[in-house]
């Protein structure tokens, strides 16, 4: 999806000014098998970026009037066409600021959730942002930041020991 309506309006207003957005990272894990090999691990979704060429989970921007558990699942939708519900919060945090090749610079309250995959779809590029899509083993992640690396991290260990997981709060560090 290419930026909201309402950024592009508030653009008009402001130029290329800091913006303070609501986003989310949408971390899809999809676990193995039961009965699976010890050394099998979990996987996760990424998509690759077309601005950037970099492997990233599905990120996005808050809408007015959206939450952002809506909004995890919209873009896994958008970016990706497969379903997805979400499972838990992995933190809250800031993130940036970001200047984007245009001038606009923007800093994000972030909101990092895990949802599962509902169904059997295959996931494909379903949007004009992003030019591959895959599933990841975990121990084999393509090169990506740090701080993707961490929310990857959190959400598996959600995943398997929910009861002693506690979400994040300043879930992004500057500079990671």
């Amino acid at each position: 999806m290419p930026t909201p309506d309402f950024v592009v309006e508030l653009r008009e207003k402001v130029g290329h000014d800091l913006l303070y957005m609501g986003g989310v990272t949408a971390l899809v894990i999809r676990d193995v098998a039961p009965g699976s090999p010890v050394w099998e691990v979990p996987e996760v979704l990424l998509v690759k970026r077309k601005d950037t060429e970099e492997w990233t989970p599905i990120t996005g921007i808050i809408e007015p009037g959206h939450e952002p558990d809506d909004t995890a699942r919209r873009e896994v939708w958008e970016e990706t066409g497969i379903e997805a519900q979400v499972e838990a919060l992995l933190g809250v945090g800031e993130v940036g600021p970001v200047t984007y090749p245009n001038g606009d610079q923007a800093l994000f309250l972030d909101t990092a959730i895990r949802l599962s995959q509902v169904g059997e779809e295959q996931p494909c590029v379903h949007d004009d942002e992003n030019i591959d899509v895959g599933w990841f083993k975990i121990s084999q992640l393509p090169p990506m930041k740090p701080r993707f690396r961490l929310v990857i991290a959190d959400a598996v260990a959600q995943m398997k020991h929910p009861q002693g997981f506690r979400p994040r709060m300043g879930y992004h560090k500057r500079n990671l």
